[in-house]
């Protein structure tokens, strides 16, 4: 029996809904395929400066506080994200609150002034964001691998932009970067739990007469090659190491994904996984280390990341570096995979238990993909990977090609960390 249903209205634009009997509440998202990747050198940001642009008022609720009541008055909780692909907008709240959730989305994603006024005061919002991102190693530390992975490409620049480029963001950039990508068939709206009755004819009345073609692609990813290993040193006095090592790895719809997911998990997946038990338990060289593998739709990446010791960096590399390394040279014993497979299966079980989860899990494979995998989908996939297929590709993203490693610390040097590789 399917999860999720979709429908379409008059426009072209898609409906993905998963109702859940049980629910008192319900997840009404609008996403879109729109994200940083999309921008290009003059608006570099734009998309997520758009993202809190559009909480700032509409001519119906003129202010933020406006906006911020309506949805305080419904018990609501309100947000939006942006990332490399997509951007998406939701509210979360009680079923019988989700006409006025829906409106509210709608006259956001519509009618929002982007007041010039209003426009200079947030890029110092942005700016101080910017601030605090840069000043977080931890957080920070995934932009300057990103960088050393895609280049300048737009996959390897920063979501939030350059300051450069939000200092001379106008009203017309927005209305621009807007009107090309924000259309109906980018869009998706999704709604999870306590669906209700009359949805499609109350999203009709909404978004039924928008217009716009959005077709297009963003520039095509291209992975910066390399014969050899590539390291890029971000000094900053600090009293940690942050490192990201990875290498490049598959697209979304890669048929290995489900192996390459399984990987990720034995790699470096919860407290039980070779890079903890090794680089936390067995020597105590980092407080958090963990690896996973990020795909978009025609590039991945696999890495791990940590926060280690300063004077014990090399020795922390050099000990992540040999575990990718391990799985690319003999199977993962059966014992170890079936953990892996159930701890896989069970995050993901857990994840997709509430309406949230559920409607983000569609929406992502619908924006990106095209279709919404039901969750049984991605279950069968998990359980049909062999020891073989992970060993295949591990020796094809791992042995492949050159890591790539990105440090943030109190270092000048990058040769050291090269030998390393």
């Amino acid at each position: 029996m399917s999860v999720y249903e979709r429908h379409t209205l008059s426009n072209g634009l898609r409906v993905l809904t998963a109702p859940l009997p049980h629910a008192q509440s319900v997840a009404c998202y609008i996403m879109l395929a729109a994200g940083s990747r999309y921008e290009d050198a003059q608006n570099r940001g734009i998309a997520h400066f758009a993202e809190h642009m559009f909480f700032k008022g509409t001519e119906k609720r003129p202010t933020a506080r406006d906006l911020s009541m309506e949805v305080d008055k419904i018990g609501g909780e309100f947000n939006a994200f942006t990332s490399k692909e997509y951007t998406g907008y939701y509210i979360r709240c009680a079923g019988e609150q989700r006409d006025t959730a829906l409106d509210v989305l709608v006259d956001m994603l519509r009618n929002s002034k982007f007041d010039p006024e209003e426009l200079e005061r947030e890029k110092g919002v942005i700016i101080e964001e910017m601030n605090m991102y840069v000043d977080t190693p931890r957080d920070y530390v995934s932009s300057v691998y990103e960088e050393l992975l895609f280049g300048s490409n737009p996959l390897g620049w920063e979501t939030l932009g350059t300051k450069e480029t939000i200092k001379a963001a106008s009203r017309q950039t927005f209305l621009d970067y807007l009107g090309h990508w924000y259309t109906p068939q980018r869009m998706v709206v999704g709604v999870s739990g306590m669906v209700g009755d009359d949805l499609l004819p109350t999203l009709e009345g909404l978004l039924g007469d928008m217009s716009g073609n959005g077709f297009g692609k963003p520039a095509p990813a291209q992975v910066e090659r390399s014969a050899g290993p590539k390291v890029h040193v971000h000094h900053k006095d600090s009293d940690q190491a942050n490192v990201c090592l990875g290498v490049p790895s598959y697209p979304i719809d890669h048929p290995d994904r489900y192996a390459l997911q399984l990987l990720g998990t034995v790699l470096g997946t919860g407290m039980s996984s070779r890079l903890f038990l090794e680089v936390r338990e067995r020597r105590g060289l980092a407080y958090y280390v963990y690896a996973f593998n990020a795909s978009f739709t025609d590039a991945g990446t696999l890495f791990s990341q940590a926060g280690v010791d300063l004077h014990r960096a090399e020795e922390a590399v050099d000990v992540i570096a040999k575990e990718f390394r391990m799985l690319a040279e003999e199977p993962v014993p059966a014992e170890e995979l079936e953990k892996a497979r159930a701890l896989a299966k069970g995050r993901f079980v857990l994840q997709t238990e509430s309406p949230n989860g559920l409607i983000m899990f569609g929406l992502r494979r619908e924006v990106l993909e095209g279709r919404a995998a039901e969750p049984t989908e991605l279950l069968a996939g998990l359980d049909a990977v062999t020891a073989d297929d992970v060993l295949r590709v591990a020796q094809d993203v791992i042995a492949g090609e050159g890591m790539r490693l990105a440090v943030i610390g109190p270092f000048d040097d990058a040769s050291k960390f090269e030998a390393l590789l």
